[in-house]
């Protein structure tokens, strides 16, 4: 099973990049998204999505400290609604 943030290589096109999210169909096919490394130009690639199963782990993502108390999501980005009157 691949985790968020492992290193995994799409066994078919030798994609490789960092798991970034996991992506569950009502149908039971579960694919994650691979994030690639900056490029030899300096851009960022796009990501791609692969079907779990095809995926191999390169190298297990390390435990991230506090990761329950990260608040993500665009919610601290909404403004906030100013009252009529």
């Amino acid at each position: 099973m691949v985790n968020l943030g492992d290193e995994v290589k799409d066994t078919i096109s030798g994609f490789k990049g960092i798991a970034i999210s996991r992506h569950s169909y009502l149908q039971g096919c579960d694919r994650i998204s691979i994030q690639p490394t900056i490029d030899k130009d300096g851009k960022l690639p796009e990501q791609q999505s692969f079907d779990e199963p095809q995926l191999e782990v390169i190298k297990k993502a390390k435990p991230i400290i506090g990761r329950d108390k990260i608040k993500g999501g665009p919610e601290r980005y909404m403004p906030i609604p100013k009252t009529i009157g």
